[in-house]
């Protein structure tokens, strides 16, 4: 089953989520029955934090492309297209990273999103990284509609 990056923006070469970026993490999320979506994510050695955890830096970006996955999915389901040739219609205009617990760096970690609140101009999504059944990070993603200027 194609994951909701692979089906809405395949060739977006964002560094998270895109998947036209051979070097990129490539994230990929799906929408549950329940209407959360979730995403699992196996850290390279790549990502260590220096301690053998994973990387705040890797976890702010996994948040904030797992939370893209959520708004996306609802901009998609609204009707709400890209604007103007942009590559997508929204884009983070803010994103509060609470860093609870550590992550582990080699084993794979689960995030779950959802939408809090959507409106046309902007939309807000809650995004975690779980492991053993505990939340590590969690983050409140504000996403503004992109209008491109010539």
């Amino acid at each position: 089953m194609s994951s909701i990056q692979e089906r809405l923006y395949p060739t977006l070469p964002c560094f998270g989520c895109g998947h036209a970026n051979e070097r990129g993490l490539r994230l990929r999320s799906h929408e549950g029955d329940d209407g959360v979506v979730t995403a699992t994510f196996t850290p390279w050695p790549e990502h260590d934090n220096g301690l053998g955890f994973l990387n705040g830096g890797i976890i702010g970006t996994l948040l904030d492309c797992h939370s893209a996955a959520a708004v996306m999915l609802e901009a998609d389901k609204r009707g709400w297209a890209a604007l103007g040739g942009a590559a997508l219609p929204y884009v983070t205009a803010g994103l509060d990273v609470r860093y609870l617990r550590p992550a582990p760096l080699t084993e794979p970690v689960e995030l779950r999103a959802t939408v809090a609140a959507a409106a046309e101009p902007e939309i807000t999504a809650a995004v975690e990284l779980w492991w053993d059944g505990k939340v590590r990070a969690r983050a409140d993603a504000l996403w503004k509609r992109w209008r491109p200027r010539a």
